[in-house]
């Protein structure tokens, strides 16, 4: 398939270390950490009502967070719980269902369903009874679409026999697969030890099965990775040409997530040594076909994000770059953030508070927001910033009804070292990208971000790249 629309990309070492930094990965807009405890559960509740008399056939997504797992591996900073105890997990369930239940009454009819993602933790952990168990809850209460798009993430070290022939036939056709890195010194650094054949076992059942997308999640910066790790790691996976290949930063905050604390800093590659590991895996990605989409995203020519891409259609959300036109999102379980029209809504992040507030009959909310005008214009530019490289203004101005360059004098003028290193073309009827700044999208998106600009945050964000 060709590619005809995509903005190439320029991996410019000296520009990503000059202009390198932390900062959010948008995965929302205003980001999770501007969420404050108050309204919210009333909030929530206005913003699904008012869908079903504005547009009650409008396509919803769900996602469902599994927290279980059953071995930590030490890079890791999701929200989980390390059990070997499944019998957690059917506790878990019979709250899950209980709040399923309070959303579900909340609608007036049986809601329709585009989209369903399950992540953790690793919903893996699941026994296969409990897998059953929970996709007849979701049915129960919700009618999926015949094509509706199913993806779960998957720990192929930890794969019940008949668990993805289970979920192929309950519609699931996209997984992710986590990978990280295939050297055996890395592995057992990070405490994940996964040997390439389990991986292809699990990659070929799922073709076999009908998985028509499968991505494999890597990571550049482990404990004990080098350019030499990194390049045998890509020879394999290449092999195996998944669909869709994820190239994650490592963050490492110890300070913040317990288990890192257990990695050797002296192991750590340094900034240089890291970088080098990221142009390689780049150069070797775009040399073997892949296209860059985003940010730490990559995706064969054929594959539906690579064709978002290409026809302006990309979206992003909570589970990063997706295909689908911007739509609802339902998220249950511990620690999910739903967004319905103009309010984002995240149950409680501690699984006894989860279960405390369940138990008293309410919706597990614990924080959010609702979002002004400003920020939903504001989150519209670093939408079309991240996803389709460019601001079309008068476009924009059209949808949006504001004056482009009068509403955001402050933020453009704020462009002016960017443009002046070439990551960036600025005039009065377009803001693009350039191939040098697409690595770079984030730090561009950043200077749209007014609580980052007003200071408004506590956070610590991860490095950009």
């Amino acid at each position: 398939m060709l590619i005809k629309h995509v903005t190439p990309v320029e991996f410019d070492t000296a520009l990503i270390v000059k202009h390198d930094g932390s900062g959010p990965r948008y995965t929302s807009y205003p980001t999770a950490d501007r969420f404050a405890a108050g309204h919210v559960a009333q909030q929530y509740l206005t913003a699904l009502h008012a869908r079903q008399l504005e547009r009650p056939n409008a396509a919803l997504s769900l996602y469902v967070h599994l927290p279980f797992c059953d071995t930590v591996c030490y890079y890791c900073a999701c929200n989980k719980i390390a059990t070997k105890d499944r019998g957690r997990a059917d506790v878990y369930l019979d709250y899950l269902e209980k709040e399923i239940g309070l959303v579900r009454a909340e609608f007036l009819t049986q809601p329709e369903v585009s989209q369903l993602h399950l992540g953790g933790g690793t919903p893996t952990f699941l026994t296969n009874a409990q897998l059953e168990r929970l996709f007849g809850m979701l049915k129960s209460a919700f009618r999926f679409k015949p094509q509706a798009e199913c993806s779960v993430e998957i720990d192929p070290r930890r794969l019940n026999p008949g668990a993805l022939a289970l979920m192929a036939a309950h519609g699931f056709n996209r997984m992710s697969i986590g990978v990280q890195d295939l050297d055996p010194a890395v592995q057992k650094a990070v405490n994940r030890v996964q040997p390439p054949e389990v991986t292809q076992s699990v990659l070929e059942r799922g073709r076999t099965l009908g998985f028509s997308s499968i991505n494999l999640d890597l990571i550049y910066g482990l404990p004990k990775q080098s350019a030499a790790t990194m390049q045998a790691t890509l020879r394999t996976v290449l092999q195996w040409r998944p669909e869709r290949i994820a190239l994650y930063s490592y963050a490492h905050l110890p300070e913040r997530f317990m288990p890192q604390r257990r990695i050797e800093t002296a192991e750590i590659p340094a900034p240089a040594e890291k970088l080098v590991m990221l142009k390689l895996a780049v150069t070797t990605l775009l040399n073997a076909g892949y296209v860059y989409i985003g940010m730490d995203h990559f995706a064969l020519p054929e594959d539906e994000l690579a064709r978002a891409l290409d026809q302006g259609t990309l979206q992003r959300n909570f589970q990063g770059y997706a295909t689908q036109a911007d739509c609802d999102l339902v998220a249950l379980g511990v620690s999910s953030i739903s967004r319905i029209g103009n309010v984002y809504a995240q149950n409680e992040r501690d699984l006894d508070a989860y279960y405390a507030a369940l138990d008293q009959g309410r919706l597990p909310l614990a924080k959010g927001l609702e979002m002004t005008r400003d920020d939903l214009v504001r989150r519209a530019v670093i939408h079309d910033l991240l996803c389709q490289s460019e601001i079309v203004i008068t476009d924009f101005e059209q949808k949006w009804a504001v004056n482009f360059n009068a509403y955001f004098a402050s933020d453009v003028a704020s462009l002016i070292d960017l443009q002046n290193d070439g990551l960036v073309q600025v005039s009065p009827e377009l803001i693009r990208i350039t191939p040098k700044g697409r690595f770079l999208a984030r730090i561009v998106a950043m200077r749209f971000d007014r609580y980052l600009r007003e200071a408004k945050t506590a956070a610590r964000y991860s490095k950009v790249i």
